[in-house]
């Protein structure tokens, strides 16, 4: 029980954190404008091993960062580990056939084996971490994951023309060489 009020205790301490900061930005998440375009193909969400609510989660005040770590040199988000997820589900819902099978994983001390829905293309170099610092929000490349029950790939963000576009209109370098490396690069 001990453990199950911690959780909630960290719940309530996000959420508090979470409304501070926005009303700090003045600026709540929800109104975080999307810098690219909705992806016009609308493809179905990829099946995951464990069915995860985006829009559950960020309700109750947890951030993207929480779940989604950055590590150097923070080219990709990793997804989120299966330690992160038992912090609180080793006693949230643990009655829920989908939080058995995450104690499993657990148990094994193996990873959940995640789809990971935005995939870099072959060629491209790109770091979160070069966007994160210039002040670029989750919601602005992934849309309004908060609305989501199954993550999409919502936007297009990883085309070209995306990425191009939101350089231009942010004065961003925009040469070839800012996203694609030659061969002794």
């Amino acid at each position: 029980m001990k453990r199950h009020e911690g959780c909630f205790a960290l719940i309530a301490v996000l959420f508090i954190a979470s409304l501070a900061l926005q009303a700090q930005s003045g600026t709540p998440a929800s109104a975080v404008p999307q810098a690219v375009p909705d992806n016009p193909l609308r493809p179905a969400p990829p099946e995951q091993p464990i069915p995860y609510s985006h829009k559950k989660h960020l309700a109750m005040g947890l951030h993207c960062e929480l779940c989604h770590k950055s590590p150097e040199p923070r080219t990709q988000m990793t997804l989120p580990a299966v330690t992160t997820c038992m912090e609180c589900h080793a006693d949230v819902a643990t009655d829920k056939p989908a939080i058995q099978k995450l104690t499993e994983f657990a148990k094994a001390q193996k990873p959940v084996p995640w789809v990971r829905v935005y995939n870099l293309l072959p060629g491209v170099s790109w770091s979160h971490g070069t966007h994160l610092k210039a002040g670029m929000k989750c919601e602005m490349c992934h849309g309004d994951v908060a609305q989501l029950e199954a993550m999409a790939e919502v936007t297009s963000v990883t085309s070209m023309y995306s990425c191009l576009e939101c350089h231009e209109k942010n004065h961003a370098k925009a040469s070839c060489n800012t996203c694609h490396k030659g061969p002794g690069d």
